[in-house]
């Protein structure tokens, strides 16, 4: 069930000294995608300083409910029945963090993830930092059609042999973050790294057991009941924006403090730590979008979400996340 491969290869020889000294590339599949789910495997590349591999490790985890979506990661409930629970790896999987940045793709969803489990297990995992090859990405200004694995894979050429399997998935970052490394420090790109903050409070509260549906695609998300999130450290609330909405904003130009900013979908920094920045820049996080909001933030213009559309009624400008990232490095002061 777990296994081990070690290797050495060369690595170049001119090396940014402010560049972190390891890295653990990670991939957990779940059993899906809420604050509730489970674990079902992970797999860990070690690279050094370079990007070249150390080694790496996989496992099953016994989730202790049903597996979920059988359909994409094809672990069954007969596969997972005999795997070790995840306090029975944390120690494992924590030795193969400890004292490296985590790379994932969609870094933010893996860390969140692993962070639940550890507090689950009233543990800590030992990372510090983050790096998302997303974002990474974004900084390299790579052609890519979209933001999934398998574009950034082409792009480099790493073949892909089992989508959605924790192993393959972390190989195939693993490779293609290699030279996404080497472009940067030839370029004297700053990465990406964001804080990886534990969750400091957790209870799990046994949900109601649901029965299978008769006749359902084994992996429905019933079946073995389930686990509710309890608390987190509570989010301190933003002050005020002591600035008056100076209106929309124009393409081309600079954002300004107090305009009203929302955030729609899925980003690839933790949409809190894109608010704080947004706040800390003297902008309005709105919650929603109303004909007042000067700008939406969204990876996924064509989406259906509420925001989206309220915006193509109201003809709100949009930026994606890297625009915006731009924008937030010159906003104008407010009026006097």
């Amino acid at each position: 069930m777990l296994e081990d491969h070690t290797t050495t290869a060369s690595s170049p020889t001119e090396w940014p000294t402010a560049y972190p000294q390891g890295y653990a590339v990670v991939d957990v599949e779940t059993t899906g995608l809420a604050r509730d789910d489970r674990i079902i495997s992970a797999a860990v590349y070690r690279l050094d300083a370079r990007g070249e591999v150390e080694d790496h490790w996989y496992t099953l985890v016994n989730p202790e409910r049903d597996p979920g979506p059988v359909w994409i990661h094809g672990l069954t409930s007969d596969v997972l029945e005999g795997a070790p629970l995840f306090q029975d790896v944390a120690e494992e999987f924590a030795a193969r963090l400890d004292g490296r940045v985590l790379v994932a793709h969609n870094a933010v969803f893996d860390w969140q993830m692993i962070a639940r489990e550890y507090a689950r297990a009233r543990r800590e995992a030992p990372v510090r930092q983050r790096l998302c090859t997303i974002a990474l990405s974004k900084e390299l200004g790579l052609p890519l059609p979209n933001h999934k694995l398998e574009s950034l894979a082409a792009h480099f050429g790493v073949v892909q042999q089992r989508a959605h399997h924790a192993l393959d998935d972390a190989r195939v970052l693993a490779e293609a973050f290699r030279p996404s490394l080497r472009a940067a420090a030839a370029g004297g790109v700053r990465l990406p790294l964001l804080e990886c903050r534990p969750l400091t409070e957790w209870t799990d509260r046994p949900a109601p057991r649901i029965g299978r549906q008769a006749g359902g695609p084994e992996g429905g998300f019933g079946g073995y009941g389930s686990y509710r999130p309890g608390t987190w450290r509570p989010s301190r609330k933003r002050p005020a924006c002591p600035y008056p909405n100076p209106g929309r904003y124009e393409d081309g130009k600079r954002l300004k403090q107090g305009m009203r900013v929302a955030f729609s979908g899925d980003t690839s920094v933790e949409r809190e730590l894109l608010e704080d920045r947004a706040a800390e820049a003297g902008l309005h996080v709105a919650t929603s979008l109303s004909r007042l909001t000067s700008l939406l933030v969204t990876n996924d213009p064509d989406s259906g979400t509420s925001k989206v559309v309220k915006a193509r009624q109201f003809g709100t400008p949009v930026v994606d996340e890297a625009a915006f990232g731009q924008l937030l490095r010159d906003v104008e002061p407010a009026d006097g």
